[in-house]
């Protein structure tokens, strides 16, 4: 499902009186199955901007449609929304609650009109899908598991209900280098299948390898969107590379100060690897 979001704004004012623009007069659109980084410093409105595309907040300002169809409309099935649009929060675990994992997990199916062996089933797939033994974990209570399967299990209660589109606010934060490639091949494949994703992360080595558009905020505002690549050439000008570079990027700009020039196209490790190959090749053969 296309999202399609014209002029968006969004304000609030402060006990004090001061009113505060989070976002302001962004205009963009998602394709279906896309994978779209948001990136941009703390307090650039990112979470701000996927609670709007949730629909957990209404803007201030301007539109968000959904095939067509304005999502902040009277009368827009807001239940509909929740079954198409699925959002995992940093620090998923935080929001377990039920006694058990199995309960947990299927809270959010309650009013999708299954039958109770259709829940099941489709509790048993998204526990199974994030690594889980059903029968093993099901009863359990989440709250005994350890830090990691309860996020897990949180991440299993939004993919039960299989939504077009599935937003991450920050989700390898806190992970290590293992489990955040695990968890973004895990994002990659629910991509693959069809799947819209759209990942926030301050993680620029993620945003490079696994996204293909990127959208940048700053104080608010949209500053740039387009093909990762593209976006992370433009960012690397913009403002002496106030925004930071991956650790490719950074490799490259060493080399280059030792005289070894390499393309500055190159955002990712595998970039990287296959220019120094075709640079010995190259220097080899002469």
């Amino acid at each position: 499902m296309s999202i399609k979001i014209e002029k968006l704004s969004y304000s609030y004012t402060l006990p004090s009186g001061e009113k505060v623009e989070a976002l302001k007069d962004i205009t963009c659109s998602i394709e279906t199955g896309d994978f779209v980084g948001i990136m941009g410093p703390t307090g650039c409105g990112k979470t701000t901007f996927i609670q709007l595309l949730a629909g957990l907040r209404s803007p201030t300002g301007g539109r968000i449609y959904l095939d067509g169809e304005d999502i902040n409309v009277r009368g827009y099935d807001r239940n509909r929304l929740r079954r198409t649009v699925g959002v995992v929060f940093q620090n998923p675990e935080y929001q377990l609650f039920a006694a058990t994992v199995e309960k947990d997990v299927a809270f959010g199916l309650k009013y999708n009109g299954l039958s109770r062996s259709e829940v099941t089933g489709r509790v048993r797939w998204a526990l199974e899908t994030m690594g889980f033994d059903f029968e093993k974990v099901r009863a359990q209570s989440p709250l005994a598991l350890s830090g990691g399967e309860k996020r897990r299990v949180a991440i299993a209660g939004v993919i039960a209900t299989k939504p077009k589109i599935l937003i991450f606010d920050e989700p390898i934060a806190g992970l290590d280098p293992y489990g955040r490639r695990n968890f973004l091949q895990f994002i990659r494949g629910m991509n693959q299948t069809g799947t819209t994703v759209i990942m926030v992360s301050h993680n620029l080595e993620a945003l490079a390898e696994y996204t293909r558009h990127l959208l940048v905020l700053e104080q608010g505002r949209l500053i740039d969107s387009g093909p990762t690549r593209e976006v992370f050439a433009r960012l690397q000008q913009r403002n002496n590379g106030a925004f930071g570079q991956t650790e490719a990027q950074r490799i490259v700009a060493l080399l280059a100060e030792g005289n070894l020039a390499l393309s500055s196209a190159i955002i990712t490790y595998d970039d990287l690897l296959s220019a120094l190959k075709q640079e010995l090749n190259g220097g080899g053969a002469g």
